[in-house]
C-alpha cells in the first residue's frame, strides 16, 4: 500500500438552486408569525453548497413587488436573478429546472410544494442529485423521500426586518415645530 495516498477526496460538482420564493416566504411567515422574516442568503448560500460551485441562483416569485435589494443582493453576490412569475412559480421553475439539468450536477429546490414531486422523480432518473431546501413543518413527506438530501431551513437562515420608520411624518413634524 502507497503511504503517500491521501485520504482527501476533492468534490466538484456544480450546483443550482432555484427559490419558490412565495412557498418559502410563506412557510417562513407561518412559522414566525412575522411577514416582515426573510430568508439570510449570506448563511444559508454557504451552508447549501457545502464548497460546492454554484452555477445558478434563480428566484421565482409571483407578483409584481419584488424588491429591488433582493434583487440586487442576488444579482451582485452570487449572480443571481430574480423571475417574476404570471402565477405560481411551479411551472417556471420546473422549465428552468429541466433546462439546467443536463449543466450542472445538482439542483437544490427551494420549496416544500409537493406539486415538484414529479420534477424531483424526473430530475433523478436524468442523474441529477436533487435537493431540497424548505422549513420542516410546511414541507411534504413524500418530497422529502423522493430527494437526494433535505436541507432543514431553520431560524438561523432567516431574519427580521424592524418596523420602518415614516421619515415623511418625521420632516413634517420638523416643518411644522419651526
Amino acid at each position: 500500500m502507497n503511504e503517500n495516498h491521501s485520504d482527501d477526496v476533492n468534490i466538484s460538482q456544480s450546483v443550482a438552486i432555484l427559490v419558490d420564493g412565495n412557498n418559502i416566504e410563506r412557510s417562513i411567515h407561518e412559522e414566525t408569525g412575522d411577514p416582515n422574516t426573510m430568508l439570510n442568503f449570506d448563511k444559508l448560500v454557504p451552508k447549501l453548497l457545502d464548497n460546492r460551485g454554484l452555477n445558478r441562483l434563480v428566484y421565482f416569485r409571483e407578483g409584481k413587488q419584488i424588491s429591488s435589494k433582493l434583487r440586487e443582493r442576488l444579482h451582485f453576490h452570487y449572480h443571481g436573478s430574480v423571475r417574476p412569475c404570471h402565477k405560481s412559480a411551479d411551472i417556471p421553475l420546473t422549465i428552468k429546472a429541466m433546462q439546467l439539468a443536463s449543466k450542472v450536477d445538482t439542483i437544490i429546490i427551494m420549496s416544500g410544494d409537493s406539486d415538484f414531486v414529479e420534477l424531483v422523480r424526473h430530475l433523478k432518473s436524468e442523474g441529477v442529485r436533487v435537493e431540497i431546501a424548505a422549513v420542516p413543518r410546511t414541507t411534504s413527506n413524500i418530497l422529502v423521500d423522493d430527494a437526494d438530501y433535505f436541507h432543514e431551513l431553520k431560524e438561523e437562515y432567516w431574519f427580521t426586518l424592524s418596523a420602518r420608520k415614516t421619515v415623511r411624518t418625521s420632516a413634517k413634524k420638523r416643518k411644522s415645530h419651526r
